[in-house]
Parts: structure tokens; sequence; C-alpha cells
């Protein structure tokens, strides 16, 4: 059974999307620690990020930076974390969130944000790529 992540890389499913390659694809988390909170997932389903081929993990995490770059360009924080947890959906992804305090990275709280502050955050971060 394909992930939640898959269905959205087959365009089952609606994403804000923030930036695409042919290997990976950068979305906003639908349910964000923080605004601007965006997952770099690789397209080929993978459950655990070790088990990626070793030149597929360097190039995930090369994708990853260049989106934190233009995060961080397009959402004020004092700078980006970056999380790999994994448990809740069975496809690797790098969550890259937005910090103003360390609270922000533990997944506690939730910013609720509408769908267009989601299409202009995910617009903004565009752009800074």
């Amino acid at each position: 059974m394909s992930s939640i992540f898959t269905k959205i890389i087959n365009g089952e499913l609606p994403a804000y999307k923030v930036a695409e390659d042919d290997d990976f694809l950068a979305f906003l988390d639908i349910n964000p620690n923080a605004k601007g909170h965006t997952l770099c997932i690789p397209k080929k389903e993978i459950d655990k990020i070790f088990d990626m081929e070793e030149e597929h993990y360097m190039e995930l995490m090369k994708f990853s930076r260049k989106v934190a770059l233009a995060l961080e360009k397009a959402v004020p924080c004092k700078r980006v974390g970056m999380s790999v947890v994994g448990l809740e959906v069975p496809h690797v992804h790098v969550h890259l969130i937005p910090l103003q305090e360390m609270d922000d990275i533990r997944f506690t709280k939730k910013e609720k944000l509408t769908p267009e502050a989601f299409e202009q955050t995910a617009k903004q971060i565009a752009e800074n790529l």
C-alpha cells in the first residue's frame, strides 16, 4: 500500500509544494510546528532514512539544505532546525522547521494556518530557491 507521501508525489492528494526535482519533493507540513514547517522527501518510497543508498541519502541532504536556505529567507526565524523522526509515515522525510525557541522542534505545539497562509508561505519559499 502506498504511503500518504507517495500519494502526494503521484498527485492523488494535494500538497503545498515548495520544490521538486526528478528525485525529491518538498512541501509544507499540513500540521506544522511553526509557519513554514517543510517536509523534504525522496520520490522513491523508502521507510527508513538509513536504508537509503548512500548517494541517494547525500542527494536528499543537498536538496534539504537548498530548501532550508530558501525557507530561512522566506520565514523570519533564529534558525531552521532539522529532524528526521519518521514514525508517523513509513516514508523517509526530513522536517525543516523555522525555530524561534527549542520547543518549536519538539512536536508538542502546532501552528494553525489558513489555506491562504499555506499558499503564500509555499510561494515565498519557492521564490527564494
